[in-house]
């Protein structure tokens, strides 16, 4: 037999060549095997390792034109079984993945790794619940002992409570077994107890510094738990044992990302997507780091390209809806509804197309349909969350009687007395980006983001282990010392410096939620200002209801349900206005539209800074945005945008009846009593 050019000997030998190129030099791993094929066509161990080169290099099209016949014609090899899995993986079919890697692992026990690897071609591709179903699996196939092995099966199972006690009572007879440590994280994760995972996983490490995977799962917890500063550092701990592994590369940059690092995010975007250029939600990813930045155009080419590779990926379509000013062809149109009369539409990207194409309609003044689709896709998520309208209104009512003027008397002056902050809440939707933009268009102030510390400190302070757990908070506030008021407040300007980078004497906080928590700002941070940022309750809920938010407003999905909340909030910055006069600052977005200058002018006095024309100007500010008005506070002040709920209002009326006098006596606040509708 002839043999290759640069075959050291037999054709064993050449493809034993191969096989060690493949980890670090899979272009030449590629080369060698394509020589063997040239000399002898259609050999399979030289096809199954032209297929995992070309998977190394990110090249899954011709990955797959080698793998998957090879796959129907060697369909009981173990290791062909475990690359056509691992290829699957990184194109996105996940269901697809998962079955051939569970055959390869079934015919070879031995191959508990590649279970591994899936899920961090899962990770790669943005799909974190099959990433962790994955690595469940992993613990479930590397489980030796019996114990851990019946535990690992029910996490598999979700059957978390049966998980969660099997492995407490492991770990009583074993504190340090760090498998276990590690399996209780991920149960604890599942179950959304981010805080327990995170020092279970810190015990792990601290007893096996070199367990990598461990130090992936802590990683992504922190990540999760917005705990950004830390995560990058172990993220790039494990890139500095495998710089190559793009899981770890894609949870790096999404953390740059989270930090407003978005240069930093955008490069590491571009490494990545070089060496792996077919995933379709990395590109998403690159798109909305590009959108932050204001790169428009970069932005929307990024869509597309993931649109192009994963046309039923309904995010990457809302993605580009969500742009606001961009606008969809004929032939995009049709392509989400072609993807729309599928059956197998998985229902996160059915609900991401509805609201998609809702915008496309509307922007075509069709609006009848456009309803029908912002309807369906809000029905659909809405139906996939939980979600208690009783609760923010009995935060209400507790928070009247709590916070009461002689509460905030008896402990003036106390809190830290750090000036920082400038807190703008209220509602989405409500111009607070557009408040952002002007105020950190002034050389004193720099805008960050919406931090979601004040939110993760009142979680805390609530005690709750479970969605059902009574809260706390915060009638809890009146046993605290005045020492951990401060400390509350120190820390919270220690935790936010990381998003401080031009070293301005004030900075913004722009998580709208926090509004529920001015008696809290108040007690630990009596210097900070607070902005309550407002619009007409139609034109800001209804906008609410057309949006599509990541996370974080369940209350949005519903007309009912995000009317209610708007009254509950009104109500709640009464209480604040009525304890605390003078506090908080009403900017009323209709009034700032009609006259910039003097709102401009009257926010500022209200900071304690001099006006600058440089605020008249933001939309000449470059700042990284990442809210859904960024590509609308690029351009100046507009009046169309007022009053685009009535193209809708035929269809508003559970909306105005939840509202009831709210919308009546806008922007005037109605006397709230006992009997008030909001309640």
């Amino acid at each position: 037999m002839p043999r290759p050019a640069d075959a050291t000997g037999t054709l064993e030998t050449a493809l034993a060549h191969a096989r060690r190129l493949l980890p670090g030099r899979p272009a030449d791993a590629q080369a060698q095997a394509q020589e063997i094929l040239r000399l002898v066509p259609g050999h399979p161990q030289a096809e199954l390792v032209l297929g995992a080169a070309w998977r190394r290099q990110g090249e899954l099209d011709a990955a797959r034109r080698v793998l998957e016949p090879l796959a129907r014609t060697q369909p009981n090899v173990p290791a062909v079984a475990l690359e056509w899995g691992l290829t699957l993986g990184a194109l996105g079919e996940r269901t697809a993945a998962l079955r051939e890697v569970g055959r390869a692992v079934r015919m070879e026990p031995g191959l508990t790794q590649g279970w591994r690897q899936l899920g961090d071609q899962l990770m790669l591709a943005g799909d974190l619940d099959g990433a962790d179903e994955a690595y469940a699996l992993h613990l479930k196939a590397s489980s030796k002992d019996p114990r851990l092995m019946e535990a690992a099966a029910a996490l598999c199972d979700n059957r978390l409570a049966i998980a969660e006690r099997l492995l407490r009572a492991h770990l009583k007879a074993a504190p340090t077994d760090v498998a276990a440590l590690r399996m209780l994280a991920e149960t604890g994760s599942r179950l959304g107890r981010y805080d327990d995972a995170e020092k279970l996983l810190a015990r792990c490490l601290a007893l096996a510094p070199g367990f990598a995977a461990a130090r992936h799962n802590y990683a992504t917890v922190l990540y999760r738990q917005s705990k950004a500063s830390e995560a990058l550092g172990e993220v790039e701990s494990l890139l500095a044992a495998e710089p190559r592994n793009g899981g770890y590369r894609a949870l790096q940059a999404a953390i740059l990302g989270q930090l407003g690092e978005y240069p930093r995010a955008i490069a590491a975007y571009e490494n990545l997507l070089a060496a792996h250029p077919q995933q379709p939600k990395a590109w998403m990813s690159y798109g909305h780091a590009l959108k932050a930045m204001g790169r428009h155009d970069d932005a929307v080419s990024a869509y597309r390209r993931s649109v192009t590779l994963l046309p039923s990926l309904g995010e990457a379509s809302w993605s580009l809806a969500n742009l606001k000013t961009f606008r969809f062809t004929d032939a995009e149109i049709a392509g989400m509804e072609r993807q729309l009369a599928r059956t197998d539409l998985a229902a996160e990207d059915r609900f991401h197309l509805h609201f998609a194409l809702g915008k496309a309609l509307e922007d075509r003044a069709r609006f009848a349909p456009s309803f029908q689709h912002y309807a369906a896709g809000n029905a659909l998520r809405r139906g996939a969350i939980a979600y208690d309208p009783d609760e923010i209104s009995d935060h209400v009512r507790r928070s009247e009687a709590f916070f009461t003027p002689a509460f905030f008397a008896a402990r003036q002056g106390l809190g830290c007395p750090a000036p920082d902050p400038i807190f703008v809440v209220g509602l989405p939707r409500s111009g607070s980006t557009l408040v952002e933009q002007i105020l950190s268009s002034h050389s004193a102030i720099e805008g960050t983001m919406e931090l979601p510390n004040i939110i993760g400190l009142a979680k805390e302070l609530s005690g709750k282990k479970t969605r059902t757990d009574r809260s706390a908070y915060p009638d809890m506030l009146a046993a605290l010392e005045p020492q951990r008021l401060c400390a509350f407040g120190e820390d919270y300007i220690a935790r936010t410096r990381v998003h401080r980078r031009l070293g301005r004497p004030h900075f913004i906080d722009k998580m709208p939620n926090n509004f529920a928590h001015v008696g809290l700002i108040h007690l630990i941070l009596p210097n900070a200002r607070i902005i309550d940022a407002r619009r007409h309750p139609l034109a800001c809920c209804f906008s609410g209801f057309k949006q599509h938010f990541a996370r974080g407003q369940n209350f949005t999905y519903d007309l009912t349900e995000i009317g209610r909340y708007y009254a509950d909030y009104v109500r709640l910055m009464a209480h604040y206005d009525a304890v605390l006069p003078g506090r908080v600052h009403r900017v009323i977005y209709e009034e700032m539209v009609a006259d910039p200058e003097r709102e401009v002018r009257r926010l500022l006095e209200y900071c304690g800074l001099p006006f600058e024309e440089g605020c008249l100007r933001f939309y000449e500010n470059d700042r990284a945005v990442r809210t859904a008005s960024s590509e609308q506070v690029r351009r100046p002040i507009f009046t169309e945008g007022l009053e685009q709920w009535k193209n809708y209002e035929p269809w508003l009326d559970p909306l105005k009846a939840a509202l009831g006098n709210v919308l009546a006596e806008y922007p005037d606040v109605p006397k709230f009593g006992l009997a008030s509708p909001a309640l």
